[in-house]
């Protein structure tokens, strides 16, 4: 297990579970970044296993990651309802605020980009082309899934034409979801259209400490690995 940084020792010992090259994984790690929160990371899934652990242990029947660990009594599952808890618990408002209104509008950026962006981008493009082989790639479901990008992220930039972030003037958790895939999406060797106000975006997120540390990592050993 390793000890991230220090934080400023608001919360009671938090673990979180999962393999840093996960993109749900980085947006739990990113939002523990923002927060400034001490935590452990123990390295789960793929290659490292243990998610047998996780059930025998009570913290995810359904034995995936990320899973975050809350002290002794709290396991929260699924990579939103992660994020959805700590800003809930320790981010006073910031990230998520108490206004059903204003909630409303992150949430539905969150579930927009659980749905339509994450699926077109992850399984699409990234296991499609990066991490099948060349000589397995099915090129017309790639393009495809390029097509259904463009206009995804087309829409972020119509989006983004009147404010910095996703759902108004500061970083919230509509940004963590949705922008966890801008660093992959920008380093692959694919066409994308112009996107003048993503890439805004996505240079205001590339300056921030903890998306540096947490999302913008290299991901080389997953080319051509179609395995874990």
């Amino acid at each position: 297990m390793s000890v991230e940084s220090p934080g400023d020792g608001l919360s009671p010992e938090l673990t979180l579970w999962g393999r840093r090259n996960s993109l749900n994984v980085q947006k739990a790690l990113w939002l523990l970044g923002e927060l400034g929160l001490p935590h452990r990371h123990v390295p789960a899934g793929g290659s490292f296993g243990r998610l047998d652990e996780l059930r025998a242990r009570g913290l995810n029947p359904h034995g995936r990651v990320p899973v975050l660990e809350d002290g002794d009594g709290v396991a929260v599952w699924e990579s939103h309802a992660i994020l959805r808890y700590l800003a809930a618990r320790y981010g006073g408002g910031a990230f998520w605020p108490a206004a059903p209104e204003a909630r409303a509008q992150i949430d539905g950026w969150m579930d927009w980009a659980q749905t339509a962006l994450q699926p077109a981008f992850l399984g699409g493009v990234f296991w499609g082309f990066y991490r099948t082989p060349d000589e397995r790639r099915d090129w017309a479901a790639i393009n495809a899934s390029l097509a259904r990008c463009a206009a995804l992220f087309g829409l972020l930039d119509e989006v983004l034409a009147d404010r910095p972030f996703l759902a108004g003037d500061r970083l919230s958790l509509a940004d963590i979801a949705a922008g966890t895939t801008l660093y992959r999406y920008f380093s692959l060797e694919i066409e994308r259209p112009p996107l003048p106000r993503v890439e805004a975006w996505r240079d205001r997120l590339y300056q921030r400490p903890a998306y540096r540390e947490h999302v913008m990592l290299p991901f080389d050993e997953l080319r051509g690995r179609l395995e874990y």
